[in-house]
């Protein structure tokens, strides 16, 4: 989850908050990629979730880092919960449940995704290892239950735990027991921007599918290959899904921010103190009118921390979040940006994806979401399998990545990052079904292995 903003700009007016949104429009020469991954922490004796506070806890975790990385602490009442690299840019947050979190920098290129990633893990482990600390990266935890899971001392997460099980029965599943992968692409115009909402939205799903890796749940299969994305279901319906009128005329700028005024707040940040405002109005906190801060107005610092609390499938923000992705292996993190990449930053394969989806309805997007949870590259929308309309959007990501023509030091362009994609394709598995394979052959059953054979 993002991190929160300080810019104490009042607004006023709804055109204001549509114009935050717009300045996210660029040159295409200034488009960059910036990819998200969140990884469990677990204690390499006995494999137990790593609490906050202790010698060897998630506190000593990060006050380790800093000192490596000599990033800048990001604190909350005494206690460190994440780190700011003020010069590059990227960062390290903490999820509610003690998930490790790499924000990257925003790049211009997947090689430098790559570099990014491989400097992170190999720092982490370099301070994690005296700490008898490993990371595993899969969509929901193997074997933790819910009440064994940590808490962090984060006042936004206490706000939302109180209010998720109002709303849904898996919201604090996915708030302390999932992790996911995510990239960030920019947009050229208004237009440009819907284009790849619409495409992104339609397809996510095959992502979804492409990416499940969350078969397990306390230590047994739970019947589905992205448990993760079952759970995005029974979260807060208010805040999540397909977003349906996104594909209607007139969508834009405009509609996306009054989409983000009916969603409900979580919570208002005062000064350092985190006021719980959940279920009411941003409408209301801009006239000034909530209830227990009377006067107190919206500023431009609670409109993006508003908006880093809606989670549909993807998010506009000043940039596009692509969110169905479980996490999952060293590969699969670089293979994610490479995907929407691909498809999004080329104006050929942009158009030949819309070409795919524009005649999906809306009733036929959401069967596959619904459909994707349990069946992955087995589900079928418009009488086709995912598997062959994800075979079809490789080859479009794959042409729009060499025609990029970003090179490595070594003359290799960005498609080498979908490899793991085309294998997992020619052999017609999930990452899901992989680690299913191992717990009913050489794993006799047991999750436990995953901790060392799947581990960063």
């Amino acid at each position: 989850m993002a991190r929160d903003q300080v810019d104490l700009t009042p607004i006023e007016r709804r055109d204001e908050l549509v114009d935050w949104i717009a300045q996210g429009v660029k040159p295409k020469s200034q488009f960059r990629i910036g990819t998200e991954h969140e990884k469990f922490a677990f204690t390499l004796d006995g494999h137990r979730p790593v609490s906050y506070e202790g010698r060897r806890g998630i506190r000593a975790l990060l006050e380790g880092m800093e000192l490596l990385l000599g990033w800048q602490p990001i604190m909350e009442g005494g206690n460190v919960i994440g780190l700011s690299d003020v010069t590059g840019g990227g960062a390290i947050t903490l999820e509610p449940g003690g998930q490790f979190e790499l924000s990257g920098a925003q790049v211009e290129t997947v090689h430098q995704t790559s570099r990014e990633l491989m400097a992170h893990l190999a720092q982490v482990r370099e301070v994690a290892e005296p700490l008898c600390i490993g990371f595993l990266g899969i969509g929901m935890t193997p074997s933790w239950t819910r009440a064994e899971m940590p808490k962090m001392p984060k006042g936004r997460y206490k706000i939302m735990t109180a209010y998720m099980p109002e709303v849904g029965n898996l919201g604090l599943d996915m708030m302390y027991r999932t992790c996911t992968v995510q990239t960030n692409l920019d947009f050229s115009s208004e237009a440009d921007m819907v284009k790849k909402l619409r495409v992104s939205i339609a397809l996510q799903p095959v992502a979804t599918a492409l990416f499940a890796n969350s078969p397990f749940t306390e230590g047994r299969p739970n019947g589905y290959l992205s448990f993760r994305a079952e759970i995005w279901r029974d979260t807060d319906k208010d805040r999540t899904g397909m977003l349906p009128w996104a594909f209607e005329p007139g969508m834009g700028f405009e509609r996306w921010v009054d989409y983000a005024l009916d969603v409900p707040m979580y919570f208002v940040k005062h000064g350092d103190e985190y006021v719980d405002v959940s279920g009411r109005s941003f409408r209301d906190l801009m006239a000034g009118k909530l209830p227990g801060m009377p006067g107190v107005r919206a500023t431009i610092s609670d409109w993006s921390n508003h908006i880093s609390t809606i989670f549909p499938e993807v998010r506009l923000k000043r940039y596009l979040e692509m969110r169905g992705a479980d996490s999952g292996p060293t590969r699969n993190l670089l293979a994610l940006p490479a995907l929407w990449a691909g498809i999004l930053y080329d104006d050929v394969s942009l158009d030949a994806a819309w070409d795919l989806v524009k005649g999906w309805s809306a009733e036929d997007r959401q069967q596959l979401r619904d459909a994707v949870p349990k069946s992955a590259l087995a589900a079928n929308v418009r009488g086709r399998a995912v598997f062959e309309i994800a075979t079809e959007i490789l080859k479009l990501a794959r042409a729009g990545l060499a025609r990029r023509k970003r090179l490595d030091v070594s003359g290799r362009d960005e498609t080498r990052y979908l490899e793991i994609l085309e294998d997992r394709l020619a052999r017609g598995i999930t990452p899901a079904e992989e680690l299913l394979e191992k717990f009913r052959g050489p794993w006799a059953g047991s999750v436990d292995p995953i901790y060392t054979q799947e581990a960063y």
